[in-house]
C-alpha cells in the first residue's frame, strides 16, 4: 500500500502540475517503501536527490504559471518552495555526513508538508489558473 494513495481531491484542476504532482508522490512512495523494508539506507541519498531535482523542476513549472498569469500570491508561494527545497537539501546534508537517518520523522514530513501544501497553496493556484485559462 502506497505511502500516499494519489486520488483526485490532491488534483488541481491543471493537468500539468497533477502530473507533476503526481511524480513527486512516487518518489515520496518510494522512499517509503524502500524505508519499509530495510532498504533506506542503500537508497535515501540517491532518492532524495532525485526529489531535490525534481521538485526545483516542478517548482519552476509552477512559478513560471505565477509570473504569466501575474499570480497575486506568487511570493509566498515561492518562498514556500524555496523553504521546502532548503529542508530536504538539509535532510541529504545531515545523511551524506552521516548526521542523519531516513526515519517516520522526515517520512512524516515529506508527505504532510506536500499534501498541505497540495490542498492548501496548489489549489488557490490551480482555481486562479483555471479562472484564467479555462
Amino acid at each position: 500500500m502506497p505511502y500516499i494513495d494519489w486520488n483526485e481531491k490532491y488534483s488541481v484542476g491543471k493537468k500539468t502540475i497533477d502530473e507533476q504532482h503526481k511524480t513527486l508522490v512516487a518518489l515520496i512512495n518510494e522512499l517509503h517503501a524502500a524505508m519499509s523494508i530495510g532498504k533506506g539506507k542503500q537508497v535515501m541519498s540517491t532518492v532524495l536527490q532525485r526529489l531535490i531535482d525534481y521538485t526545483i523542476t516542478h517548482f519552476s513549472t509552477e512559478e513560471k504559471f505565477m509570473i504569466k498569469y501575474s499570480y497575486p500570491s506568487y511570493l509566498p508561494h515561492r518562498s514556500e518552495h524555496r523553504n521546502f527545497v532548503d529542508k530536504v537539501s538539509d535532510f541529504q546534508k545531515g545523511y551524506n555526513e552521516g548526521k542523519l537517518a531516513l526515519s517516520l520523522e522526515i517520512m512524516s514530513f515529506l508527505k504532510e508538508w506536500l499534501v498541505d501544501h497540495i490542498l492548501n497553496t496548489d489549489k488557490k493556484l490551480g482555481s486562479f489558473l483555471q479562472d484564467k485559462t479555462g
